[in-house]
């Protein structure tokens, strides 16, 4: 079995999006596209000035967009009806497909906000299906708890805990795991897939290789292989990501993703002339 090791390092570069939300951004910024992710941002501030613009109404076709809150809430409310309040622990995965406007707004004026927002692509055979919103409420997400650590699963397998999101084309795992000062969290993974680390908080080594220093709001790319081994020089918190490559061209115009230029073009074209929204659906976890 093949040792998972240390394949690339990334700063977050600092940006922002929507209505001036301060964010960092680590997947997506030159395009650095890592099949089948499509970009990474995480967003968090105790100023209310860094998010209270929230994200108000945009487009988004042919991608999915997985929304994770660690603290705060989110007003949601989308063109396939859907409406709620995510609050922290919980995750909305919707799936643009052929359309959706959605924004998505702070229920807050004050305190802390800290989340994630991770773009997943799609294959060509989807990229025009039926819109699908699901919210996943925290209290419905399995855990996997032990002295040592703790693993909420969100998508994938890890023990006896399972993630509500079953049957996904890139075979997803997507774990938030918080690990003990000089414990250990071993996993196989799919030795076709791509995976990433984002460490959080604190100081982790991975694989059996030295490395340079991996400390707080930090992407790690890794090496294809099977065998995980992380180990944590400081209590840490971090999400493990992974999936099964998709392998098409991809063509991106702002918050567009197909497979060719013409395809986006078409995308503006429906936006500006009415017809952009063509599905509805949404369902609740």
């Amino acid at each position: 079995m093949s040792n998972i090791e240390v394949k690339q390092i990334i700063k977050p570069i600092l940006a922002s999006d929507g209505a001036g939300v301060k964010l960092k951004r680590s997947i997506g910024v030159e395009p650095n596209y890592f099949d089948p992710f499509l970009m990474l941002d995480e967003f968090g501030s105790e100023n209310k000035d860094d998010y209270i613009g929230g994200f108000p109404p945009h487009p988004h076709r042919g991608i999915e967009t997985v929304t994770y809150m660690l603290q705060g809430e989110f007003e949601h409310e989308d063109s396939t009806g859907a409406k709620g309040r995510m609050k922290s622990g919980d995750v909305q995965w919707m799936k643009t497909g052929s359309g959706i406007i959605h924004s998505e707004m702070p229920a807050m004026s004050e305190g802390r906000l800290h989340g994630f927002q991770l773009w997943i692509n799609m294959p060509a055979k989807l990229k025009m299906s039926k819109p699908d919103y699901i919210y996943i409420d925290s209290d419905k997400m399995q855990i996997h708890k032990e002295d040592e650590k703790q693993v909420k699963v969100i998508a994938g397998k890890f023990e006896s805990a399972e993630g509500p999101v079953k049957g996904h084309n890139i075979e997803p795992i997507y774990f938030d795991i918080e690990l003990k000062k000089n414990k250990f969290f071993n996993f196989k993974l799919h030795s076709t897939h791509n995976s990433f680390i984002y460490l959080i908080d604190g100081e982790i080594k991975i694989g059996e290789q030295d490395h340079s220093k991996i400390k707080d709001s930090t992407l790690i790319l890794l090496t294809k292989g099977e065998k995980l081994k992380i180990s944590a020089l400081t209590k840490a918190k971090f999400l493990l990501i992974s999936g099964k490559p998709i392998g098409e061209e991809i063509a991106r115009g702002g918050p567009f993703v197909m497979n060719t230029k013409e395809e986006v073009l078409q995308a503006v074209q429906d936006y500006h002339n009415g017809t952009f929204v063509k599905n509805e659906s949404s369902r609740n976890i």
